[in-house]
């Protein structure tokens, strides 16, 4: 159980760095590129109720998705955390 702790913190660590890296300011203009940054906790979540309000999930791997709310993002041990808003709402500078 140690083991997958220390295994799960250095497959996290990564992941909170390029999200770090998506939330921090533009230079040009000094405002924020995307929306706060919230990461999820275990435990997670195993029931969740149906409604919509949509976050952008950022997965362990980096890439992005849509899901109808936090506590479903969350639910997916795949998501290391997620920004409120669809995806497509999120503007991120590259």
């Amino acid at each position: 159980m140690a083991m997958l702790k220390i295994l799960h913190s250095f497959i996290l660590f990564p992941v909170v760095l390029l999200l770090v890296s998506l939330t921090a300011c533009d230079e040009e203009d000094n405002k924020p590129v995307a929306g706060d940054l919230i990461l999820c906790e275990d435990p997670r979540p195993q029931i969740c109720t149906s409604e919509y309000d949509p976050v952008c999930s950022v997965l362990a791997n980096g890439a992005g998705r849509t899901d109808a709310t936090a506590c479903t993002a969350c639910s997916d041990t795949q998501v290391a955390g997620y920004i409120k808003g669809a995806c497509e709402d999120v503007s991120v500078i590259e």
